[in-house]
């Protein structure tokens, strides 16, 4: 794909939603933290209902530590791999409070250091709460950087690299966010809806794909 077709698509990507931004719901840095920590292999949908049971009662390191593993659990039962995702919260909280005076460190090396996080959840913390210009390639990302050709790779880590190498500057800090929502709402995985794509003519799957039509 070359570099006037991938600016396009992120132009039209940002008149249709100048203002993305994650669905997960958070108020704080360490609020988002944890709302990433528990959304692996879980749906935004089935976190935003736990949390909105668990911050009006704990919402700080301090407050979700004194809970401890045990208390934390009956808010996040409903979410997959709940106990694994209690206790690396725990020891989250123990660490933010015991290394960093309580706040969520602004480094991708200290953030990873953290239980639980890895690469992905980094790259979401820094871009969404504190503005850092990074990309977190999850399936759907990953799914339409492949699809549309728009950034191919084999792993996770070739798209990011990609991504970061061919998307202009300017639409960096968005196109986590941009990319991430094209691919849970039309770039589907099972029925693209290319019928109501922004960007289907500039897609190389388009271009080798009849165009579906609605509803079929």
């Amino acid at each position: 794909m070359n570099p006037t077709k991938r600016r396009e698509i992120f132009e039209r990507l940002r008149r249709a939603n100048p203002t993305p931004t994650t669905e997960l719901h958070y108020t704080t840095p360490f609020e988002l933290l944890i709302a990433v920590l528990l959304s692996a292999q879980a749906t935004d949908v089935s976190v935003n209902k736990a949390t909105s049971k668990l911050y009006p009662v704990a919402n700080t390191p301090a407050a979700i530590y004194r809970l401890g593993v045990d208390g934390l659990i009956p808010y996040i039962q409903t979410i997959g791999l709940f106990r694994t995702k209690a206790k690396n919260v725990i020891e989250t909280c123990r660490l933010l409070l015991a290394e960093h005076g309580g706040e969520v460190p602004q480094t991708r090396e200290q953030l990873e250091a953290l239980p639980g996080v890895g690469r992905k959840t980094a790259n979401v913390v820094l871009n969404t709460a504190f503005g850092h210009p990074t990309i977190a390639v999850d399936t759907h990302i990953f799914r339409v950087s492949n699809r549309t050709g728009l950034a191919p790779g084999k792993d996770v880590d070739e798209v990011e690299r990609k991504l970061m190498k061919f998307i202009a500057p300017e639409f960096v800090q968005d196109a986590h966010h941009w990319l991430i929502l094209h691919g849970r709402y039309t770039c589907v995985a099972r029925k693209p809806q290319c019928w109501n794509c922004v960007i289907a003519e500039l897609c190389e799957f388009r271009q080798k794909t009849p165009l579906p039509q609605k509803g079929v």
